[in-house]
């Protein structure tokens, strides 16, 4: 929400420098919002990139495991498999 509202009064901020000539303290203003908001965006693409990464390890650490699983089950099917055809 806070990004939507910074986003508004950007683009209002905008408008207005368009419509009251170009005022410097406008233009540093305009420019302040806009770089909050970039900083903001960052910030959530950095969290959104580490949740990411930590999903993926997590997916690959369960599926590791599942593998592991099903190899020691596969092996354990073969010696029974064995020791049935030796009886």
């Amino acid at each position: 929400m806070k990004k939507i509202a910074l986003t508004i009064a950007a683009v209002a901020s905008l408008g207005l420098t368009a419509c009251g000539g170009n005022d410097a303290a406008t233009e540093a203003n305009t420019t302040a919002v806009d770089l909050n908001a970039t900083d903001e965006a960052v910030t959530d693409v950095n969290a959104a990139t580490d949740a990411a990464v930590d999903n993926a390890l997590d997916n690959a650490a369960a599926a590791a495991g599942e593998a592991s699983e099903a190899a020691d089950n596969a092996a354990e099917n073969v010696a029974e498999a064995a020791d049935a055809a030796a009886h």
